[in-house]
């Protein structure tokens, strides 16, 4: 049986592989915006999407990208276990919410016109 080694990079060419990244995706936005006059918009977006792709693909390659694309697929996975309520159970939800917020403030409200008499009744001012 042969044991799969996996050939790790070094930092240094993750720095610069992610540095590359970021200075093209700078680059293609620039361009995006700096040829605003003189080029159509539909080549200007397909450069756009061009760059980033290749600057993602750059990104991919470290091992911080591979990390985020784990935590990405991950998280996604966890989305679709997720057991959304229905319009019915919405609905009662945010009207129960609006009942407990309704019955919480005309509590703070008598407890602070409460004080205020009480406040009133010791001062003598009011």
């Amino acid at each position: 049986m042969e044991s799969q080694t996996e050939v790790t990079q070094s930092p240094r060419y993750d720095s610069l592989l992610l540095a590359a990244a970021v200075l093209l995706l700078v680059g293609a936005l620039g361009s995006f915006y700096y040829f605003a006059g003189d080029v159509n918009v539909l080549v200007r977006v397909l450069g756009l999407l061009v760059g980033t792709g290749v600057a993602l693909a750059l990104a991919y390659r470290t091992e911080l990208g591979r990390s985020v694309w784990g935590y990405i697929v991950g998280a996604r996975t966890e989305l679709r276990k997720v057991v959304w309520p229905s319009r019915q159970e919405s609905v009662q939800a945010t009207l129960m919410i609006a009942v407990v917020v309704l019955i919480t403030a005309l509590l703070l409200w008598g407890l602070d016109s409460l004080l205020l008499w009480g406040v009133k009744l010791l001062t003598g001012r009011g």
